[in-house]
């Protein structure tokens, strides 16, 4: 046998294989999703170093150089661009399909090419015989004809897993999404604190100046500049904590977005409602049935478990293999020709006896697809759950809303009429600083019920996986 008539072998089990898997070579590579731009843009210094290992080693490197106003969906930007958990998400994703790949390459035969070069003789002191040199080479095919649904069973898991890491992406896209939503709105109530604050420090110090014009004009008490004092240096420390916290929630929203070690953030969008939910609680429950990636996992998760007790079962059947070899042999300067041989031959194997280990396999999938199917049951519930919660608080938020807008325009009359009533000497320094304290309330409650509704909304899209919230 010559090389010609093995490639001739070799093309016909080609042949054969293309035959009986038409569909292999293009199962092998699975598309991958298309990337979408977004047309939101954000200052490049805002982004984070390319190099994950880099960390600073100097104060000023470490040092804010700006802060920069960012609006709502640059910021939701800079969470989908940079956020670390969904980059591990992706590169997991990635990892999935190279596993698929790896599996998809059992659909093929494996071919492998070996030779050597051999120099013998007797020995350095013998001159008996001289040295001979040889050329030995062998190329071998393998190809499991049929391994009792093992391989099948291995690619449809692989399929199953590379889905659920897609889910994955999604699902953690999602809760991306709606962390730095929230955080946005925190940093807004933590603005907004600071503005109410500066304005109750500057209606204490506007009553502390009555007060005192008041007592050097012999009309007022010194109990009555005492209580102004009192409630300004009040005023004053609510100011100092709500800075504090100002700080504490740009950090907070800066780490979520991964930005720039020098660089942060505020909020440039004004506190407003966000906007208001179309659909009635029903149509909630059930588009967040169909929608939420949570249970598409689960049934995932349930189907890779059924692939594995038919990897186990695929044991106790027969695993038959084709198996071909061709073997070149030339030994210099003895006078005869290159000899080569071939051999073409099927394997068969069956498993008598395993004392129930695969079984035992089998057993063990199918409980893990009963706790799939008890654990999709437990999401669905919790998703109904979330989607009901979130809209009850959407509702008593708007009402909120509504009731706070009306108590901070009667706390701005109320005070206006106690500093009236004050200055023309029926009043009391004490009714003032109540009305005072009763304005910044009204205001903080204002802000609290209009940020709450948007946090609900936030909650009950991603309860609902609103794709109009994409």
């Amino acid at each position: 046998m010559n090389f010609s008539l093995f490639f001739v072998h070799f093309t016909w089990v080609t042949l054969a294989f293309a035959i009986l898997f038409p569909n292999a070579a293009s199962a092998a590579t699975p598309p991958k999703p298309q990337n979408t731009s977004s047309s939101v843009k954000v200052p490049d210094y805002l982004n984070p170093s390319p190099n994950p290992l880099q960390f600073p080693t100097k104060p000023q490197e470490v040092r804010i150089q700006q802060t920069v106003p960012i609006s709502l969906a640059q910021a939701l930007e800079l969470a989908q661009r940079n956020n670390r958990d969904l980059q591990v998400a992706i590169l997991q994703l990635e990892r999935s399909r190279s596993e698929l790949r790896e599996s998809q390459a059992a659909l093929f035969p494996t071919l492998g090419i070996n030779s050597n070069v051999t120099n013998s003789g007797n020995g350095f002191t013998s001159n008996s015989s001289q040295a001979s040199t040889s050329f030995n080479g062998s190329a071998e095919l393998n190809y499991d004809v049929y391994t009792g649904g093992n391989r099948e069973a291995t690619i449809q898991a692989a399929q199953e897993q590379l889905r659920v890491n897609e889910l994955n992406v999604e699902s953690q896209a999602l809760t991306i999404r709606l962390n730095a939503t929230t955080q946005y709105y925190n940093l807004q109530q933590a603005d907004e604190q600071v503005r109410i604050n500066r304005s109750a420090v500057e209606n204490a110090q506007a009553s502390l100046r009555d007060t005192q014009a008041r007592e050097q004009a012999g009309v007022g008490t010194r109990f009555d500049v005492l209580q102004a004092q009192v409630n300004l240096a009040n005023s004053q420390q609510e100011l100092t904590n709500a800075i504090s916290q100002q700080q504490i929630a740009r950090r907070q929203l800066a780490t979520l977005l991964s930005l720039s070690e020098s660089a942060d953030i505020s909020a440039a969008d004004p506190v407003q409602i966000a906007g208001l939910w179309p659909q009635t609680v029903e149509q909630s429950i059930v588009q967040a049935f169909q929608n939420r990636p949570e249970l598409q996992q689960q049934l995932a998760q349930r189907n890779i478990s059924e692939q594995r007790r038919r990897q186990a079962l695929s044991q106790l059947g027969p695993q038959i293999s084709l198996a071909g070899n061709y073997n070149l042999l030339d030994r210099y300067n003895d006078g005869v020709s290159i000899t080569d041989g071939y051999s073409l031959g099927l394997n068969g194997n069956l498993t008598l006896f395993d004392a129930g280990a695969a079984r035992a396999r089998a057993d063990q999938s199918r409980a893990n697809i009963a706790i799939a199917e008890t654990q999709f049951a437990s999401q669905r519930d919790l998703i109904r759950f979330d989607v009901e919660q979130y809209y009850s608080q959407l509702q008593s938020n708007l009402n909120n809303v509504q009731t706070s807008s009306v108590a901070l325009n009667q706390a701005r009359e109320a005070l206006n009429l106690a500093r009236l009533r004050f200055q023309a000497g029926v009043g009391t320094q004490t009714e003032v600083i109540s009305a005072e304290n009763d304005l910044t309330r009204a205001e903080g409650n204002r802000v609290a019920a209009i940020l709450d509704y948007n946090r609900a909304l936030a909650n009950l899209q991603r309860s609902v996986t609103f794709r109009g919230s994409r």
